[in-house]
């Protein structure tokens, strides 16, 4: 378990610095963060998180995209978990993470060579997107 820890703390200490990478098909370009999952004053993208040592040269085309939407997901996190409402944080918070998730999938979808994952890849974005929906209008209702 520790050593999970360990590596799960590496990888989210990679995603802020990740920046530098070429902006790929994700869900961030498909689907829009809600303005009012925001918050002022808040600059994510000079967020400083080391790579541990990995240069971007070093990544396949895959990783890349992977991380990359792992890093819009991230600052997208930390944006709506600083709204002061526990509701609209909670729901803030689950949108970002549902857009990683159709992240990941899209990167399936243009990397991946089975048919079975990407099978389910589809699933992941079908489902996501129906959630999102649902709760940024609940976002746009509820937020101040």
């Amino acid at each position: 378990m520790k050593t999970f820890t360990n590596l799960a703390l590496s990888a989210m200490a990679a995603l802020a610095s990740l920046a530098i990478l070429p902006s790929a098909s994700s869900a961030q370009s498909t689907m829009a963060y809600p303005e009012k999952c925001k918050s002022q004053g808040m600059d994510m993208s000079k967020a400083d998180m080391s790579m541990n040592g990995m240069r971007t040269g070093e990544m396949t085309d895959y990783q890349k995209a992977s991380m990359n939407g792992m890093k819009d997901m991230h600052m997208n996190m930390m944006q709506g978990m600083m709204k002061k409402d526990a509701d609209v944080s909670f729901v803030c918070g689950m949108i970002a993470h549902h857009m990683g998730a159709i992240s990941m999938s899209e990167v399936e979808l243009e990397y991946g060579d089975n048919d079975e994952a990407k099978q389910m890849a589809k699933k992941v974005i079908e489902a996501q997107k129906k959630e999102i929906e649902e709760m940024s209008k609940w976002v746009d209702k509820e937020a101040k």
